[in-house]
């Protein structure tokens, strides 16, 4: 399954491991990545794919939040989850708190947790239709 040992799930697991050593920015940075390849997760099944984050993230609002597959929370979270790491990449005075960044690595879960079960979904529909 795309989601569940793919790269979504290690950059949550990463996430978490830099939590307890204390690196907020790079935990930051995981959990934006974790639902970054959720996203792309869905476009490959699509055979989708768009070399530049906007394309994905524009991709995702229009065909999955627009058309109300997913909710606008997860809008929320993905527009979020893009500044913080933003900021925490490329701003030498962007500070992230411990709690800010465990309410983001809860998101990126929320997401992932969505995400796998549409794509459970549709791979499901996908095989009762070949029987």
């Amino acid at each position: 399954m795309l989601l569940s040992s793919g790269k979504a799930g290690r950059c949550l697991e990463s996430a978490r491991m830099l939590v307890q050593l204390g690196d907020y920015d790079s935990a930051a940075n995981r959990s934006y990545y974790s639902v970054f390849h959720c996203i792309r997760s869905l476009l490959a099944l699509e055979g989708v794919d768009f070399s530049k984050h906007s394309g994905v993230m524009g991709y995702f609002q229009r065909n999955y939040v627009k058309t109300g597959i997913f909710g606008k929370e997860y809008s929320k979270i993905l527009t979020e989850a893009f500044e913080i790491r933003s900021e925490s990449d490329y701003d030498d005075y962007y500070v992230i708190s411990k709690k800010e960044v465990e309410e983001q690595i809860e998101n990126a879960q929320f997401f992932r947790n969505g995400v796998k079960s549409y794509i459970d979904c549709l791979l499901t529909e996908k095989n009762r239709m070949k029987k």
